[in-house]
């Protein structure tokens, strides 16, 4: 436990490259059957892997340009909405003798005492913007490398070690990955599913913003427990703002009900026995990947534990090797 706080607190000082590689590996368990399809029918290594990345990035250029317009055109209605609720508020106010431009007065206070705290947030959201921009590019570029000659790389780096050790940390490697692919596709997979039939349902209800609400959801999958209480909340609030309460109350129970399906049905079945964690050892990882590594650590904490639990299971049987199927 010592030597893990030890690596732990140095990987504070690596935390974009540490993070980038992971976030490769991430990509890779995506993109790698795609690609090993490829080379089965006959292709090589580098058009597999071309052909793999261009199509990704054609999807995600798609799905930015399918996003962004009704994004737009529903803020509009959106803001008007807002208008209307602060009215609301505002007359809310009145009725418990609360005077509005009194609290906005107060508010204005609090905020120019809070300027030099607000400027120096901002320069540090800066900063880390340009951290998750280098990062995403440096988990791209390993991605690539990763899909094209993974298996190379992992025989190469564990040929560094001593012969007796080799072959148990190929087999660990192999298990390893495993995990993160079934991890990884399993949570797209049942976030896909979520995210159709909330996004159906804020679509059929009227609720502005619903393709991009229905894309957060998908997004909060890969944060477990927490990812999908903020997704509905977030959606619940939008539908409030924009139709009232009974239209969130309908949301809500559509989010509970979607909720309730993938945790006892979809998930169980996707994921397996094996990337089974109780609800207590998740919320648990996440808090410790948020207060190491911030937002980001907060949604690999969930696939990471995985890998440990999975690899002290194998230890635990006898170190038999599982066979891999990423």
């Amino acid at each position: 436990m010592g030597i893990a706080a030890v690596v732990l607190y140095c990987l504070t000082f690596v935390g974009t490259v540490f993070l980038s590689i992971i976030v490769g590996i991430f990509i890779t368990a995506l993109l790698l059957p795609p690609a090993r399809w490829l080379t089965r029918r006959g292709l090589n290594r580098g058009a597999a892997t071309t052909i793999v990345f261009v199509g990704g990035l054609l999807l995600a250029l798609g799905l930015f340009a399918l996003l962004v317009p009704p994004t737009v055109n529903s803020l509009s209605e959106l803001h008007s909405s807002v208008g209307r609720v602060l009215e609301e508020a505002s007359s809310l106010a009145a009725y418990f003798g609360l005077d509005d431009q009194q609290l906005l007065a107060q508010a204005k206070e609090w905020l120019s005492r809070r300027n030099q705290q607000i400027t120096t947030g901002a320069v540090a959201g800066v900063r880390i913007a340009g951290e998750i921009i280098v990062g995403a590019v440096l988990a791209l570029i390993l991605a690539v490398y990763f899909v094209h000659g993974g298996d190379r790389l992992w025989h190469w780096l564990t040929g560094l070690f001593p012969a007796s050790a080799r072959q148990l940390l190929r087999d660990a490697g192999s298990q390893a990955f495993s995990v993160i692919g079934r991890y990884i596709r399993g949570v797209a997979l049942v976030g896909a599913v979520d995210a159709f039939f909330i996004g159906m349902a804020l679509w059929i209800l009227g609720v502005p913003i619903a393709l991009p609400l229905a894309v957060l959801t998908w997004v909060g999958a890969f944060l477990p427990v927490v990812g999908a209480f903020m997704a509905g909340l977030l959606a619940a609030v939008v539908a409030f703002v924009a139709k009232g309460w009974l239209i969130a109350l309908i949301v809500v129970a559509v989010t509970v009900l979607v909720q309730q399906l993938e945790g006892h049905v979809l998930a169980p079945q996707i994921y397996g026995k094996a990337l089974d964690l109780p609800g207590a050892v998740i919320l648990v990882a996440i808090t410790v990947g948020s207060v190491v590594f911030g937002i980001a650590g907060a949604f690999l904490a969930a696939p990471v534990t995985s890998v440990v639990v999975a690899l002290l299971s194998r230890e635990q049987a006898g170190g038999a090797p599982a066979p891999a199927r990423a």
